[in-house]
């Protein structure tokens, strides 16, 4: 399991691959605390998540289709290192599936699964129809998924061979669109998550939440190496959570220049997962350290981040403290390494009470 979030080369996922143009503010811009900070109380979320409020969470990040093709053979037996310079290879794939990916559909999805309110704020291409069906047969509101002309819905075309090493295109389509959804579009949201999107929109979005003084998770993951470091400082700046896995809290702290301890400053809580090692989770000046949850068996771990974060958003949503938090979180990735594909697992409510029950040997709500 990475970080929780693995190397799914495509937790779109991960667009590191993406030719897409990085976001740059201008030198001396003024970066401000972010006025939409609430009172924050040790060891618990904002205390305006209170169960008898309704909350909103609107989920901005991409959706995306994952090909999956596995190659019965080995890649190595088919490129030869002194030759790569004319590299002009094909690879029979008997096997083909297509899952619903990309962040915002999986974050979506593992909070939809706990009960939440999640409402995705994303785009899709002309081929996007199944994408909206699917939201529709889940119950799930389609109302900010826009679907632009003349462009494919995002996509990713991963080969694997018998090592599981993997070769993995991808193609951005509509995603490098999704600047153009506005947060303040969707009245009467009451919490938000950045997720990894076309660059220019993860800040956007995280001014939008900031302007409407929403509070916010910043989930910078595949965006981090296409982000400029002003503009993931102005975003660090900006929200009131930050969720990163290990690694990618070290590229954080490296392009920004703020340290570890500089970013638990700037945010109410600051979220690093850490894999099969758990999670730590450093607010109101403690730090609570989360196990993993051993998977019953572990076949996919892509989209397991976005699983965790699912349970995240869910825990914030009903004001557990950070400690139930994170362990459903934790629960909610183990679920979800378990299944092929990003969004199959499908455990029932009380299924994930009960495992919640199990593994921790309380309930959590």
């Amino acid at each position: 399991m990475r970080s929780i979030r693995t190397t799914d080369a495509i937790r779109h996922s991960r667009a590191d691959a993406v030719d897409a143009p990085a976001c740059f503010l201008s030198d001396g811009h003024d970066i401000t605390t972010a006025s939409h900070r609430l009172p924050f109380s040790v060891g618990f979320p904002p205390l305006i998540f209170r169960k008898d409020i309704p909350v909103t969470t609107v989920i901005c990040g991409s959706l995306a289709y994952d090909n999956i093709m596995t190659f019965e053979g080995r890649f190595g037996e088919h490129i030869l290192p002194d030759q790569v310079h004319i590299l002009n290879v094909s690879f029979l794939v008997p096997t083909m599936r297509r899952n619903f990916g990309g962040c915002a559909g999986n974050i979506g999805y593992s909070l939809h699964l706990l009960g939440g309110s999640p409402v995705v704020m994303a785009t899709v291409g002309e081929d996007g129809a199944a994408y909206l069906e699917r939201f529709q047969t889940l119950g799930m509101t389609t109302e900010f998924v826009r679907t632009v002309t003349d462009t494919m819905t995002a996509n990713a075309m991963i080969t694997t061979d018998l090592d599981n090493n993997q070769i993995t295109a991808f193609h951005p389509g509509a995603m490098m669109f999704s600047s153009r959804n506005r947060v303040s579009d969707a009245k009467g949201a009451t919490l938000g998550i950045v997720a990894p999107d076309a660059p220019d929109a993860m800040l956007t979005h995280a001014e939008g939440f900031a302007a409407a003084g929403v509070p916010f998770v910043l989930d910078p993951g595949q965006g981090l190496p296409l982000l400029s470091p002003e503009a993931l400082r102005r975003m660090v700046e900006l929200a009131t959570y930050l969720a990163v896995n290990d690694y990618e809290a070290k590229l954080l702290s490296t392009k920004t220049g703020l340290s570890m301890a500089d970013l638990q400053s700037r945010v109410e809580a600051l979220v690093v997962t850490r894999g099969e090692h758990g999670a730590q989770i450093f607010a109101g000046g403690k730090q609570h350290d989360i196990p993993a949850v051993t998977a019953k068996r572990v076949v996919d771990p892509t989209g397991c981040g976005d699983a965790f974060r699912g349970g995240l958003l869910y825990g914030i949503e009903k004001g557990l403290d950070w400690p139930t938090t994170g362990r459903l979180a934790s629960l909610m990735g183990s679920l979800k390494i378990a299944e092929q594909g990003p969004q199959t697992y499908a455990p029932t409510r009380s299924e994930i009470e009960a495992q919640y029950e199990e593994a921790f040997g309380h309930r959590f709500e």
